[in-house]
């Protein structure tokens, strides 16, 4: 067990390294190659990303993908999706096409309203601090003018602060419960900075008026943000559903449907199906510099919101049309934080023609829309394996570290046969022996 370390923030980054390196690994020449192959040649932009967080020491680098020929509101659009896993960008890039000849997608942004609270302790009469927060609200909001200025003036800013009694849930339990318009910007520190602001002036104010001390317990935005809602659907004839794996549109119109009833009452199935939803959502959100833990977090919130946790995704077959669609709250920005400073967020975010919230919120539903409908189409036809290890076989060729005369045997022999581990190295044992 290694001793612990005082100061190893005030290390140089080669002085960590050196650290890590003899304290953990066993060959420590291999382990310093590594992290330092990693680093970036420019100067300049491995500084860059230095100084994104704290302690760096290398880069750890995810594939940077395109899914093309997404038609969205009659506007075509080629998807940047950063992740790791294989046959996401293939799927999602499998149904965009399948959609291009059939309407395309139809997104609307539903609302755009995001929210932060002021928690505190009070244990006075309810009804005298019901009074006192009607009288100091405008103080609130004009106490924080020299925050929301510059919001404002772009057409954003506070939009509603109410004083929410929790003391059903938790003795002496308040809370300001504020609404805000950020617009392009995902809004974090713009929220955070307004409820401290609102916290210093509530806590202030209350010690000159109320015979009991307001004690407040914290100030923070919430990632839970079900009015910052957007919608994406598609839909078509029943009949326009054949395609080469669809020989039958009927009976796949209802086995679909079927999959996505399970997934709104099976919290088993519902928690893998979003996943799949979030495959497309979160590759795009990392993709364009925005925070995909708080997109997680918000998303299966509201996929609780009923008291059981259920599918994102609907379907519905009415007059023989098909119809699928995702309704997902999505907080995102397309101005500060990283979308200034990492050059491939500023790439994606060009090849995406430079989005403003409101339609990125629209391109993301989209992609979380559009590998759900890869996903369950194929475990309701072919099943999920085939095509999903078929994108897994470089994987494990790798894993064996297969020349590329390798690569081309096996990839045609696998062609025609199906794709395991164990086959895998079968045909690889095989093919050098």
């Amino acid at each position: 067990m290694p001793n612990p370390i005082s100061g190893f923030s005030k290390l140089s980054k080669s002085e960590k390294i050196d650290w890590i390196v003899s304290t953990y690994f066993s060959n420590k020449e291999d382990a310093k190659s590594l992290v330092t192959q990693y680093w970036n040649t420019d100067k300049k932009l491995q500084k860059l990303h230095d100084e994104f967080i704290e302690n760096t020491i290398t880069n750890y680098y995810l594939p940077l993908g395109v899914a093309p020929n997404f038609l969205i509101n009659n506007r075509l659009y080629t998807i940047p999706m950063a992740i790791e896993e294989s046959s996401v960008v293939a799927a999602a890039s499998k149904a965009a096409k399948f959609w291009l000849d059939r309407g395309g997608f139809k997104t609307e942004v539903i609302a755009t309203e995001k929210i932060g609270q002021v928690h505190f302790m009070y244990e006075g009469n309810y009804k005298e601090l019901e009074t006192f927060f009607n009288v100091v609200k405008p103080k609130l909001i004009s106490e924080a003018a020299h925050l929301t200025k510059n919001m404002e003036r772009r057409g954003g800013g506070i939009r509603a602060i109410a004083l929410i009694n929790k003391t059903k849930d938790l003795e002496n339990y308040y809370q300001l419960h504020a609404t805000f318009e950020t617009l392009d910007a995902m809004g974090a520190n713009f929220i955070n900075s307004c409820l401290e602001q609102f916290a210093q002036t509530f806590e202030r104010e209350a010690k000159n008026t109320l015979e009991n001390n307001i004690d407040i317990v914290m100030s923070i935005l919430s990632n839970y943000v079900p009015n910052c809602l957007v919608r994406a659907e598609v839909s078509c004839p029943i009949s326009e559903l054949k395609s080469k794996d669809i020989k039958h549109p009927e009976v796949f119109a209802q086995k679909f449907k079927q999959a996505i009833n399970i997934a709104e009452i099976e919290p088993y199935r519902a928690v893998t199906h979003n996943k799949g939803i979030m495959n497309g959502i979160d590759a795009v959100v990392l993709a364009t510099g925005n925070d995909f833990r708080a997109v997680e977090a918000g998303v299966h919130a509201y996929a609780s919101r009923n008291d059981s946790y259920a599918s994102l995704t609907h379907c519905t077959i009415e007059d023989d049309i098909f119809k699928f669609w995702i309704e997902i709250p999505l907080a995102l920005g397309t101005v500060g934080g990283l979308t200034n400073l990492h050059p491939l967020v500023k790439f994606c975010l060009e090849l995406l023609e430079n989005p403003s919230a409101r339609e990125l919120m629209q391109i993301v539903a989209v992609a979380g829309l559009a590998q759900n409908f890869a996903a369950v189409k194929s475990l309701t036809t072919t099943g999920i394996q085939e095509g999903h290890m078929k994108m897994h076989l470089m994987n494990i060729l790798n894993q064996f570290e297969a020349t590329a005369e390798e690569k081309l045997k096996l990839v045609d022999h696998f062609k025609t046969n199906s794709v395991t581990h164990s086959a895998v190295v079968a045909a690889i044992k095989h093919l050098r022996s």
